[in-house]
């Protein structure tokens, strides 16, 4: 954790984001703390912020905890992971293609999309 002036920032601000991107950086006014420089090294990382940020998204799983705690609902730890699929997605779905070779439906699929 770094703490800086608000004018030192001011005049070097791509530096200090930079430097954010590695560690908190406070940013202080008046010798008081006054805000925080947050910096992203990722898209993911920008992604994960606004996610875990977002009060929409935090009420949905505090509703969720809420309903495990009530009894309803699945923990994850005992869904089943059979014939190596996860429990949350549905298995895949084989055909053969004229040629004789297995496809699945996300290969099917893709074929349809158009090119470009």
């Amino acid at each position: 954790m770094k703490k800086v002036a608000l004018s030192e920032v001011k005049d070097d601000l791509s530096r200090y984001l930079r430097l954010a991107e590695s560690e908190e950086v406070i940013i202080t006014r008046h010798g008081r703390a006054a805000g925080v420089l947050v910096g992203f090294h990722s898209e993911d990382a920008w992604f994960d912020y606004r996610l875990e940020n977002d009060p929409r998204f935090l009420k949905r799983v505090e509703s969720a905890r809420a309903s495990l705690r009530a009894g309803r609902g699945i923990r994850i730890e005992d869904l089943s992971t059979a014939a190596g699929t996860h429990a949350c997605m549905p298995p895949r779905r084989q055909v053969r293609s004229a040629a004789g070779k297995r496809k699945t439906r996300q290969h099917r699929q893709a074929a349809r999309r158009p090119a470009g």
